[in-house]
C-alpha cells in the first residue's frame, strides 16, 4: 500500500496532466464530429425535397388508400417535375401545383367512400435515418412535401422528389445508376458517399462517418421528440 502511495505522489503530476490532455482530446474529437455531422446533414438536406404521405391510421384499408393517393400524385407530378434541373425550380413547381395535388388526393379519398380531410404542405420536417433502395438519408431536418390524410396517425411512406428518386422502380432494392448521377450532381463527393454508403460495404470509414452523422442528429432531435417514428 505504501509503495502505491509513494508511486502516486511521484507520478501524480503526470497522471493529472494525462487526464487533462485526454479530456481535451476527447472534447476536440466530439466537437469535430458534431461539426462534421451538421455539415453533412445540412449539405444533403439543402439539395433534396422529400415526398411524405401519411395515412389516416394503420388499418389495412387506410394503408392501401395511402398508396393509391401516393400513386395518383406521382403520376400527375412525374411529367411536370421531369423538366426541372434544380431544387429551386422543383420547389416552384410544387408550390404551383399544391392545390392540384390536394384535389387529386381528395378525389381518391372520395372514390374510396371516405370523408377524410387532406392537408398538403411544403416545409421542414424531421426524419429518422431511412433507406430508399440503396440510398440512405441520415436523420435530420429536410424540406418535404407532406400529404396528410384524415387524422394522419398511420404509418407513412416517403421518397425523394428532387432529385426525382420517386419516379424509379426500387422494388429490387437498387436505384439505377442514371438516377444516381442526378443525385451526384447536387451533392458533394463526401455527401454522395454517405448517402450511397450501401455501395461501400467494405469501406469502414464511410460506415463510421454515417454513424457519426446519425448519432449527433438523433441526439439533437430526440430531445425535441420530433422524429417521425412510424415510417414505412
Amino acid at each position: 500500500m505504501m509503495k502505491l502511495l509513494n508511486w502516486f505522489k511521484k507520478e501524480k503530476n503526470f497522471l493529472f496532466a494525462s487526464i487533462i490532455l485526454g479530456t481535451l482530446i476527447t472534447g476536440i474529437i466530439l466537437q469535430y464530429s458534431k461539426a462534421y455531422s451538421e455539415t453533412i446533414q445540412t449539405g444533403i438536406a439543402d439539395n433534396v425535397i422529400r415526398f411524405h404521405v401519411i395515412a389516416n391510421s394503420d388499418s389495412e384499408e387506410d394503408q392501401e388508400l395511402k398508396k393509391e393517393v401516393r400513386d395518383a400524385i406521382l403520376n400527375e407530378m412525374s411529367p411536370i417535375l421531369s423538366e426541372s434541373s434544380s431544387i429551386e425550380v422543383s420547389r416552384e413547381l410544387l408550390i404551383e401545383n399544391m392545390d392540384k395535388m390536394k384535389a387529386i388526393a381528395e378525389d381518391v379519398v372520395a372514390q374510396w367512400g371516405k370523408n377524410y380531410s387532406v392537408k398538403v404542405t411544403l416545409g421542414p420536417a424531421v426524419f429518422p435515418t431511412k433507406q430508399y433502395g440503396d440510398i440512405v438519408l441520415p436523420t435530420g431536418e429536410y424540406e418535404a412535401l407532406r400529404v396528410s390524410i384524415g387524422k394522419g396517425e398511420g404509418k407513412n411512406w416517403w421518397c425523394v422528389m428532387f432529385p426525382p428518386l420517386c419516379f424509379v422502380d426500387v422494388t429490387h432494392g437498387v436505384v439505377p445508376e442514371e438516377t444516381k448521377k442526378d443525385l451526384r450532381g447536387v451533392l458533394s463527393e463526401e455527401e454522395y458517399k454517405i448517402v450511397t454508403q450501401a455501395r461501400y460495404e467494405e469501406d469502414v470509414p464511410v460506415k463510421v462517418k454515417l454513424k457519426i452523422v446519425e448519432w449527433w442528429q438523433e441526439r439533437k432531435y430526440d430531445k425535441k421528440h420530433q422524429l417521425v417514428k412510424k415510417e414505412l
